[in-house]
């Protein structure tokens, strides 16, 4: 057939599908023709509707480069991130939960030796932070030699890939240590905005909806033999922590940023006094468990 009406043009479209050789590829796009054609109907979408749509995609592609990741910063800001990291890492009870990535991480972040200060090249002045933990099973047996990947936004809101004079400032990478500990020093973080000044903050704009994300620390923990976990430490009395413009705060992921005003307790760490002391543990799920969880959700959705 050659002529279609909004009728019989999902089914059409999804009848050039046949030849597709990959099952799970196949799924998708069905179910993206779908969802497209039945958003299309359901708003009546106009020409000058979907040129705008275009356009705006068109858009974020163009903010994007290798600085900047704005198709990111829009799944984000939509809760899709979220959505699919909610599908796919259901930690087990007493593992560190999961939340977005960002679009601010890098690979190739400078290796710290325990207790190093991540502050020393700081380009805008924070609050003295230290912070350390330990990296541990859910049964709360210590895990050596995992390494903790962490990374944060400066005094100012700003991440150091964002200006070029900055270059991994408050980001590196620990290991934990015998004992399953790490430490660091950086500085407390604060709350910031997400970019506006490019499609997604205009579309924010358009929503009525700030662009503010509470403050926290990311990180991805990861060790031999367990599940990486990629999250973030928030800091507890946060303003923004109901309003996460991308919808990424969990109650277990809420630190206490505790201030300590001890001349011993500073001399014995090498801190300025009075400091702040975020105390931190991360309990990684064996790695075999997510692929077993996965296999027992598939067949609980076949039954």
């Amino acid at each position: 057939m050659r002529q279609h009406t909004e009728e019989t043009l999902t089914d059409a479209v999804i009848a050039r599908l046949g030849k597709i050789s990959d099952p799970r590829f196949k799924q998708l796009m069905t179910s993206l023709v779908k969802h497209l054609h039945a958003f299309a109907r359901e708003t009546k979408l106009t020409e000058e509707e979907w040129f705008e749509g275009i356009k705006f995609l068109t858009a974020v592609g163009q903010k994007c480069d290798d600085k900047r990741q704005e198709f990111i910063l829009l799944s984000d800001i939509l809760g899709l991130s979220m959505m699919v990291v909610a599908l796919n890492h259901k930690t087990p009870p007493g593992a560190t939960e999961a939340t977005v990535l960002g679009p601010f991480f890098v690979h190739g972040a400078p290796e710290f030796e325990f207790g190093a200060d991540m502050t020393k090249k700081a380009t805008v002045p924070g609050e003295p932070t230290w912070v350390t933990g330990r990296v541990l099973t859910v049964e709360g047996v210590p895990i050596a030699g995992a390494t903790i990947d962490v990374w944060q936004a400066r005094g100012n809101g700003v991440y150091d890939i964002q200006d070029p004079e900055a270059e991994f400032e408050l980001r590196g990478r620990v290991l934990s240590d015998a004992q399953g500990r790490y430490a660091f020093r950086t500085f407390k973080p604060a709350f910031y905005g997400v970019p506006t000044d490019g499609p997604v903050g205009k579309l924010l704009d358009a929503m009525g909806r700030h662009p503010m994300r509470p403050a926290h620390m990311h990180a991805i923990v990861a060790a031999p033999g367990y599940q990486q976990v990629i999250t973030h430490v928030f800091v507890e009395g946060d303003p923004y922590l109901d309003s996460d413009a991308v919808f990424a705060v969990k109650d277990s992921l809420v630190g206490k940023y505790r201030k300590v005003d001890s001349a011993d307790e500073a001399k014995k760490l090498g801190m300025p006094n009075p400091f702040h002391r975020l105390d931190w543990d991360f309990r990684l799920a064996p790695a075999g468990e997510a692929k077993a969880r996965k296999s027992i959700a598939a067949s609980d959705a076949v039954t």
